[in-house]
């Protein structure tokens, strides 16, 4: 995966039953996918990386736009210092981690970086 600092990376979105979503997808588009564990599936051949997390919640604005930084920590800083909230510090998950924020707005982004060597 190609990343640049400050590009969006990656759109997530929520479904309520992958297994359904993936099979839409990929006949109606020729997505293909790929399962991390029972609740996140990750699909490609879209234009643009992305995934769908398993959620039991109504789904009210179901895309999470994704941004590449090298330095979480200082990217979080500036969010902050600019007026952004941190809805969701920084985590770990395979591959990587990364943390969500709101812009002033309310509009709910995340950023990731690689996983440490």
């Amino acid at each position: 995966m190609n990343t640049t600092n400050n590009h969006i990376n990656y759109i997530e979105f929520k479904a309520n039953n992958l297994d359904k979503t993936k099979a839409f997808y990929s006949k109606a588009f020729n997505w293909t996918f790929t399962d991390y564990g029972p609740n996140y599936t990750a699909f490609e051949d879209s234009g643009v990386s992305g995934g769908f997390e398993k959620t039991d919640d109504t789904i009210t604005n179901g895309a999470l736009i994704v941004l590449h930084h090298n330095n979480l920590e200082t990217i979080k800083q500036n969010i902050i210092d600019l007026g952004g909230t941190i809805a969701v510090d920084i985590f770990s998950f395979p591959g990587g981690k990364r943390f969500q924020f709101l812009d002033p707005s309310g509009n709910e982004l995340a950023v990731w970086c690689e996983a440490d060597e």
